[in-house]
């Protein structure tokens, strides 16, 4: 595998340890805030400059750009066996990994809609509508969401055949469907899809506040035209969840923006905009919020989670300015649009009954300085197959890709890195994922991205993943 070397320029940058960024709840408030910068030194040169790429421990090995009738903005990926499923706005793409550092554009659907956030299961695709259409087709159009009649929700696909794939059912879901989890039972007869959604208004007929809800889709696995909405859950019947605070442009609760499974153990993570959440979905119709932990310092938008393998931590994501917003810049103090590693702890409660639940260790944000016109925060990732190490790879819109060491929670270390400068991508990277000895990435603006992370760091991981659906988890 390819060991690359950082540029003279790189070498002599002002790279910041990671392990200097994994703060402590001890630090002091004055160094939290969303303050301009405290000296001239804070508003830094980016190290990677405009129009440059650079990199240490990871290899960028081919593009695939976007092209043909999907020109929207690229999001998540799937996989399974052969194939990765890149969600775009206006549909998806199927690739052919045959020969992974070269993948092949085998397949575009048409289906605009976004996110288009886009999940795969034995024979079935499930992608998310967010935007309010004319209808649940493929031949749909915008529609304002005050009208009573337009639609958004989920659709479900027959992918027996993966490069023909045949729209089947839609189900429509309260506020659309933002993104989804897949939940399937023991015996995989039946997949749960839990659908979540936010920003509800009361001039939206179909998306009326306060929606503390998420919505819960039965799908039989051998049938998934019989799909079925069966349960919309309220995750916050006491106090609707955290009330946001504008002063640190701090999102209140209404909904939640995605959660992680981990069938195995009956667990889901929720990030649910102004609360981080932790269910037991034993019973998968009928979850149950056995955690909940707010950051009223630091976190503004709760925004994905993702499990260590053995379900003993959670890494929530802070999508500060939803993700439009230059927070790498040296202007934002480094636990701003960061992750927060949090341990499960096991806890007695009054009565003698065990539960779970989430503690707080530290932050991770990428170190390195990028220049005030890139968008960068936290955004979507996941684990690196390698036992007896909690290694995760991640986007960072135009902060780019980063591979981290989070095996000791209070103390994540930065292992590997890509990014490419102001002016290359148009919004940056939206998703990476790591696949059976190599890391894929979904680009805003510019594609379909390969990458070879460094033997030193993955060359023990397991590399005969049957599928990955990074929202959920299974134990490697």
């Amino acid at each position: 595998m390819r060991r690359p070397t950082l540029s003279s320029r790189m070498r002599s940058s002002r790279l910041r340890s990671a392990a200097g960024v994994a703060l402590s709840l001890t630090l002091t408030a004055g160094v939290l805030g969303l303050a301009a910068p405290a000296s001239a030194s804070d508003a830094a040169d980016p190290d990677v400059p405009p129009g440059e790429v650079a990199s240490s421990n990871i290899t960028h090995l081919s593009n695939n750009p976007k092209n043909g009738a999907l020109q929207g903005t690229g999001s998540d990926i799937a996989f399974q066996g052969k194939y990765a499923f890149a969600g775009n706005y206006d549909g998806f793409t199927v690739y052919d990994l045959s020969d992974p550092e070269e993948p092949v554009q085998a397949l575009q659907v048409y289906c605009p809609g976004s996110q288009n956030d886009i999940s795969v299961y034995d024979d079935v695709l499930v992608l998310s509508t967010d935007s309010s259409r004319s209808d649940d087709s493929c031949a749909s159009t915008t529609r304002p969401a005050t009208q009573k009649d337009a639609w958004e929700g989920i659709k479900v696909w027959d992918i027996s055949d993966p490069l023909e794939p045949r729209y089947v059912k839609s189900v429509e879901t309260a506020c659309g469907s933002h993104t989804h989890s897949l939940a399937p039972t023991k015996n995989g007869k039946d997949l749960y899809v839990y659908v979540s959604s936010y920003s509800p208004s009361s001039s939206f007929p179909d998306c009326q506040p306060p929606h503390d809800v998420i919505s819960i889709v039965k799908i039989p696995v051998k049938d998934p035209a019989a799909a079925e909405l069966v349960a919309t859950p309220n995750l916050f019947p006491k106090d609707g969840g955290y009330g946001g605070d504008p002063s640190r442009s701090a999102s209140a609760t209404s909904g939640c923006h995605d959660i992680t499974t981990y069938a195995k153990y009956d667990l889901a993570a929720g990030a649910c905009m102004g609360d981080g959440i932790l269910m037991d979905i034993k019973d998968r119709a009928h979850p149950k919020v056995i955690s909940t932990v707010r950051d009223t310092e630091n976190f503004a938008f709760w925004h994905s989670a993702t499990f260590n393998n053995d379900a003993s931590k959670v890494v929530f994501t802070d999508e500060l300015g939803g993700g439009g917003l230059a927070t790498c810049t040296g202007e934002f103090a480094p636990e701003l649009g960061a992750n927060g590693i949090y341990d499960i702890e096991k806890v007695r409660k009054h009565g003698g009954k065990n539960t779970k639940e989430l503690v707080f260790k530290s932050y991770y944000k990428i170190p390195r300085i990028n220049d005030s016109t890139e968008n960068c925060v936290a955004h979507n990732g996941s684990l690196i197959p390698v036992k007896g190490k909690d290694l995760m790879v991640q986007s960072w819109y135009q902060g780019g890709v980063s591979v981290y060491d989070f095996t000791d929670s209070s103390n994540p270390t930065e292992l590997a890195w890509f990014d490419r400068g102001a002016g290359v991508s148009s919004g940056g990277t939206w998703s990476t994922y790591w696949y059976n000895g190599y890391a894929y990435s979904n680009d805003l603006g510019i594609g379909f991205d390969t990458f070879d992370i460094d033997d030193s760091i993955d060359g023990r991981a397991k590399t005969n993943l049957k599928s990955l659906n990074p929202q959920m988890q299974e134990k490697f």
